[in-house]
């Protein structure tokens, strides 16, 4: 991200792009001045169709500059979740072999709605949590991209997080779930990964 300064190239010369979350939400540009700059940058990407992948912040990003107002979920979902495709979901060349549903980490309190002349992927409970946008672009909702240490980082550390205090995390059920299914989910995600750069080349 931006947030870390400059880009070691010019990203309008990247072959493709892929944003990851942050602490930041997609509202709060008054206190992190570097959302307006990455957002310029989204919306410059989308209209010259470089590969692009959003992920939970990076997903609410890509799906605004696709023209939605991403905001506050009905409610957090943090922790495990199930996921299911819908039926361009299941067609579409990143998420069609998880057809028709899986079990996801998330770890968001807001959520993006469908941008116009986007295609819904796939839905949990709360919210969206895929869609793509024109051929080259894809926003994700869930955590495909965490590693190990950086979940039960943040799970250890949930206290910092005023919206998982409020629904009442259990960290240590919620840690040994997690030390059970990290293997697999982090299977999914580099599977995922291989198929965007796929679509990339």
């Amino acid at each position: 991200m931006i947030a870390e300064g400059a880009p070691p190239a010019d990203p309008l010369g990247y072959d493709a792009v892929m944003v990851l979350g942050a602490s930041a939400n997609v509202d709060e540009g008054d206190k992190h001045a570097w959302l307006a700059e990455e957002s310029a940058l989204l919306r410059e990407l989308l209209a010259r169709q470089v590969p692009l992948i959003g992920l939970c912040l990076g997903g609410q990003m890509v799906a605004a500059a696709a023209g939605a107002e991403p905001g506050r979920a009905a409610r957090p979902e943090i922790g495990w979740h199930p996921v299911e495709l819908t039926e361009e979901g299941a067609a579409d060349p990143l998420l069609g072999p998880l057809a028709p549903a899986f079990e996801a980490f998330q770890w968001h309190s807001y959520e993006f709605p469908l941008p116009p002349g986007a295609v819904a992927l796939a839905r949990s409970e709360v919210c969206l949590q895929a869609c793509r946008v024109g051929e080259t672009a894809w926003a994700i909702q869930f955590h495909p991209e965490v590693s190990t240490a950086d979940v039960l980082h943040w799970i250890d550390e949930y206290q910092v997080d005023p919206d998982a205090v409020r629904i009442g995390i259990e960290p240590a059920p919620l840690r040994a779930e997690t030390e059970a299914k990290i293997d697999a989910f982090h299977q999914l995600g580099r599977d995922l990964c291989r198929r965007w750069l796929d679509v990339a080349a």
